[in-house]
C-alpha cells in the first residue's frame, strides 16, 4: 500500500482503501501497514483507519495468548500516534483485568470514556464494575456498572451450592 500517485487526494477514499488494506493484511505485515497507514497526511484520518483495526484484533487477541507479541509489534508502529498508543495501553488494560492479572486501579479511573463504558458494559470481572461503579467517569458508567455489578451478585446468589 502506498500513496503514491494511484491514490487519491480524498481522504475518504483513502480512509476506505485503509480499511480494506486492513481487512486483507496478513498477521505478519500488519505492524509495517500500521506504520505505513500513520504516514498519511490527514493524521486524525489515518489515526482513525489505525484504531479500527487495533479495536478489532485486539477484540479477538484480547484472551489469547498471542496478544502480547501482537501488541508489542503494534507499540512499535503506533508509537508515532499519541491516540493510537493509548489505545492500545487501554486494550492491555482490558486484557489484565479481564484475565485477572494484576492491573491498577488508578490507570482504570484515567483511562479513556471509550475504556470507562467498555469495561461497564462488557466485562464480566468484578473489581473493575466495582471500581466503576463508585468511581467511573460519567453518570452513564456508573450506572451501567452498578447494573451489571448487582445483576453478576444476583446470578452468584442464586446458583446452587455444588
Amino acid at each position: 500500500m502506498s500513496a503514491d500517485s494511484g491514490w487519491s487526494a480524498d481522504e475518504h477514499v483513502r480512509f476506505a482503501r485503509y480499511r480494506q488494506a486492513f481487512d486483507e493484511v496478513a498477521p505478519a505485515d500488519a505492524a509495517t501497514l500500521v506504520a505505513r497507514v500513520l504516514t498519511d497526511p490527514d493524521k486524525g484520518m489515518a489515526s482513525s483507519a489505525v484504531c479500527e483495526y487495533l479495536d478489532r484484533r485486539a477484540a479477538e487477541l484480547l484472551a489469547d495468548p498471542g496478544y502480547p507479541s501482537w501488541c508489542l509489534q503494534m507499540s512499535r508502529a503506533v508509537m508515532v500516534d499519541e491516540f493510537c498508543t493509548r489505545r492500545l495501553n487501554e486494550w492491555t488494560l482490558l486484557r489484565a483485568m479481564t484475565l485477572d492479572e494484576p492491573w491498577d486501579v488508578e490507570s482504570l479511573l484515567t483511562a479513556s470514556d471509550w475504556l470507562q463504558l467498555h469495561t461497564a458494559e462488557q466485562s464480566l470481572a468484578t473489581p473493575p464494575l466495582q471500581v466503576l461503579a463508585e468511581n467511573g467517569r460519567t453518570r452513564r458508567i456508573r450506572n451501567i456498572a452498578r447494573s451489571r455489578l448487582s445483576a453478576a451478585q444476583r446470578s452468584t446468589s442464586t446458583e446452587p451450592d455444588r
